[in-house]
């Protein structure tokens, strides 16, 4: 508990979490605490992911960049690169690889489009289900920076930074963003002629075979290869230590306690095993619910040796294990917290709706027949799923406190967390898990995928 206590404290400060801390209690685990007062609307907390991935089927509609998840390139890139890959797509069957940029079939976390219909339906024509194609070349004209929308450059974004391995698959807004990821897990999932990663071949099975099953296994990855070059890091300054020290101790207790101090970050998440706490499918009977959980975990299975053949490391064996791989992606099953980035071309178009003529009619001129290219839904936000260390110690209740929510400011991957009334100080930070809008039964059996029955005030009133 004492470790647990340390970890938090330590995090806070590192990342300078001022308002909130980390303390356990004897009924509900570890929870948030306020340790001022917090208006209604004002900012609880922002939390950087311990790891986190866009969702496959996402990388056709959203260039962003791979380790904080911000739109890069430009207003014609993201554009031109949607039309040009849905096309290629569309030619190729769905659900087919499309170069680097593979269509996940498990189609899991959609996002609730209600707020896109919405705003699309200012936009005429560009709302239409059939989608209009462009005059040849345009597109291309898009990508390569000949075609300059209207007013774009009031929506500048980052020029994207390729992979320093060369693997074509992962970009980034900046330098430094780039080399944290190469330094956090990258480096050693990196498919790329210019990474140190020997069984290419192996690595790329590993991937195809998570993104034709489900994503999650990439996010797992990521947890193993963060905690295998966390733990080299460690290794390599405790060596100076004893260089610098004229120190030794034995290596096997050294290396093993060396990586658990790695692991801890990830220990700190994990809980039930994915095969035991994924929900059942709606058309799975409950009669076949052992046969599904088997399933799943031989489908664990397969992934991690594939993965093991990868990126295997003798001194990081236990991480291996099909235990250790069911907690993590348990982890992310029960923790997680969806990774949405609002798209700047949806905010491109809202721009050119607002204009007044004259302005407005010249500019639309060019920007109504890409509208109606790309249809109804011409602006799909960057989806994916991550694990957020802070936002996962906080509890659920049916009468939140505490809600996620993006304001316009938030254009990265951070968990951006706003008090839904005043907070006090001392009183626990709460968010809901479910639609607490749902009739109680339903919101006890959603919560129940869980492993709890909830005892808040609203359930305890509504209660039968």
């Amino acid at each position: 508990m004492r470790g647990h206590t340390e970890y938090y404290h330590n995090l806070l400060s590192a990342r300078q979490c001022s308002g909130i801390t980390v303390k356990h209690d004897g009924n509900f685990g570890k929870g948030v605490y306020a340790t001022m007062d917090f208006k209604e609307g004002g900012l609880v907390l922002k939390d950087h992911m311990l790891v986190g991935a866009q969702h496959s089927f996402n990388k056709i509609d959203c260039f962003v960049c791979s380790f904080c998840f911000r739109f890069i390139g430009s207003i014609e890139l993201q554009i031109g690169r949607r039309l040009y890959l849905q096309e290629l797509r569309a030619n190729e069957g769905h659900g087919c690889d499309v170069g680097n940029f593979s269509g996940s079939s498990k189609g899991c976390h959609e996002m609730d489009s209600s707020d896109e219909e919405e705003s699309t339906e200012q936009f005429g024509s560009g709302s239409s289900k059939t989608k209009v194609p462009l005059p040849e070349g345009v597109v291309e004209s898009l990508m390569n920076g000949q075609l300059i929308l209207p007013y774009s450059e009031k929506f500048s974004l980052p020029p994207a930074v390729p992979c320093p391995g060369g693997c074509g698959e992962a970009y980034y807004c900046s330098t430094s963003c780039a080399e944290a990821d190469w330094e956090s897990s990258h480096s050693l999932l990196c498919t790329g002629e210019g990474s140190d990663t020997a069984p290419r071949g192996a690595l790329l099975k590993f991937i195809k075979h998570a993104n034709e099953t489900n994503d999650i296994f990439l996010l797992a990855a990521k947890a193993i290869s963060s905690t295998i070059l966390r733990y080299r890091r460690i290794k390599a300054n405790c060596l100076e230590e004893q260089v610098k020290y004229e120190t030794s101790c034995d290596p096997n207790q050294c290396n093993l306690s060396l990586l658990l101090e790695a692991w801890r970050p990830i220990s700190m998440g994990h809980k039930k095993r994915w095969w035991d706490c994924i929900a059942l499918p709606d058309d799975i009977d409950s009669s076949d619910e052992a046969s599904f959980r088997m399933q799943i975990k031989e489908l664990a299975f397969e992934s991690l040796q594939l993965l093991k053949t990868a990126i295997f490391d003798k001194e990081c064996e236990p991480l291996f294990s099909l235990e250790i791989y069911g907690h993590i992606i348990g982890m992310f099953e029960l923790n997680n917290l969806d990774l949405v980035v609002a798209s700047p071309v949806e905010d491109y178009f809202l721009y050119i709706d607002d204009m007044t003529d004259p302005d407005k009619e010249e500019a639309e001129k060019i920007t109504q027949p890409i509208l109606d290219a790309l249809g109804e839904d011409y602006s799909i936000c960057c989806q994916g799923t991550a694990f957020f260390p802070l936002q996962s110690c906080m509890n659920h209740s049916c009468c939140p406190n505490a809600k996620a929510f993006k304001r316009d400011e938030d254009r990265d991957g951070q968990a951006t967390i706003i008090a839904l009334r005043s907070i006090c100080k001392g009183e626990e930070i709460t968010i809901s898990y479910v639609d607490e809008d749902l009739p109680f039964e339903e919101r006890q059996a959603s919560l129940a995928d869980y492993g709890f029955r909830c005892r808040c005030p609203k359930c305890i009133e509504e209660e039968p």
